[in-house]
């Protein structure tokens, strides 16, 4: 048992990132981590975090050994889960990310009736609009809105996301209605925080149309206050400005363009297999909260 305990100790220290906080949450003093992380060191014989006074990071042996490490661990609370029955009882810390607006409009408000119903289990949750390291960040969880690719990562579809051009009518009155893509180049689009091009697709195929500069940021919900602003017309997604579209505060530009229908809500997780049981129910209330229509579409 010595032995899980050490690696227990040890994937807290890093999903934590501190030994202090670690120590708390296992009820350990700092010193014992410390001696526990030396000990898993000295048995392996390989440096597994490099400490600092004010940070600790995984060496390249470490990183490996922390993804194995997770499904070993998730692999015996599983078995446990099993014998015990006790799978209804979910507990411990659930680490998620999620995109800053999305996750506080459409995740946060959301949270109180899956707590209430697992009162034994934390939730540690972070939004940010970079892109996040799941496994080094020690992430048990990421929501993402991407177009995603191949990866090593296991992803399950949550939701779809509409992306359309939109402007207030104040804007369009002063500066007139595009017609066209090549209309654009005559007016202020806002180009997106992450600096992608816009990638739309409509009667005559894809379009891709690559914004001005004229503002820069690192976050979505400055573009999206901008454009409320009258600032220009910006791609946004129908979850971030469903109620504007509905209530005439903003109106659809070239509305029959939208983006890549392969753009969408996931979740995305390190691996599918052992699974811990507090992911995949965290997983079943998005998608139930979200399908077969979002609410944003209704």
């Amino acid at each position: 048992m010595t032995k899980f305990e050490d690696l227990d100790v040890f994937a807290r220290v890093v999903s934590l990132g501190s030994m202090s906080m670690a120590g708390r949450a296992l009820n350990l003093s700092p010193a014992v981590v410390s001696k526990r992380i030396k000990r898993l060191e000295d048995r392996l014989g390989s440096r597994l975090l490099q400490r600092t006074t004010r940070q600790i990071s995984l060496t390249e042996a470490g990183q490996g050994f922390y993804e194995r490490v997770l499904s070993i661990l998730a692999g015996i609370d599983e078995a446990e889960s099993y014998v015990s029955g006790r799978s209804a009882r979910i507990q411990g810390m659930l680490k998620v990310t999620a995109p800053t607006s999305f996750g506080r409009m459409h995740v946060a408000p959301h949270l109180k009736p899956f707590l209430e119903t697992h009162p034994d289990l934390s939730l540690h949750m972070v939004l940010s609009d970079d892109f996040t390291d799941i496994v080094g960040g020690g992430y048990d969880l990421a929501i993402r809105i991407a177009e995603l690719g191949d990866s090593s990562l296991v992803a399950r579809k949550l939701a779809p996301v509409r992306r359309v051009l939109c402007a207030t009518p104040d804007y369009i009155f002063a500066h007139g209605m595009p017609e066209s893509v090549e209309d654009l180049r005559h007016h202020l689009c806002l180009r997106p925080h992450n600096n992608d091009v816009w990638k739309l697709e409509g009667p005559r195929g894809a379009v891709t149309y690559r914004p001005q500069e004229r503002l820069i940021t690192n976050s979505s919900e400055v573009i999206r206050e901008a454009v409320l602003a009258g600032m220009g017309i910006a791609l946004r997604s129908t979850w971030d400005i469903g109620p504007e579209l509905k209530s005439g505060r903003l109106v659809r530009v070239l509305p029959e363009l939208e983006s890549s229908r392969n753009v969408a809500v996931f979740a995305v997780y390190p691996s599918r297999q052992f699974l811990p049981a507090k992911v995949r129910l965290f997983i079943d209330y998005l998608s139930a909260l979200y399908s077969p229509v979002p609410n944003w579409e209704r």
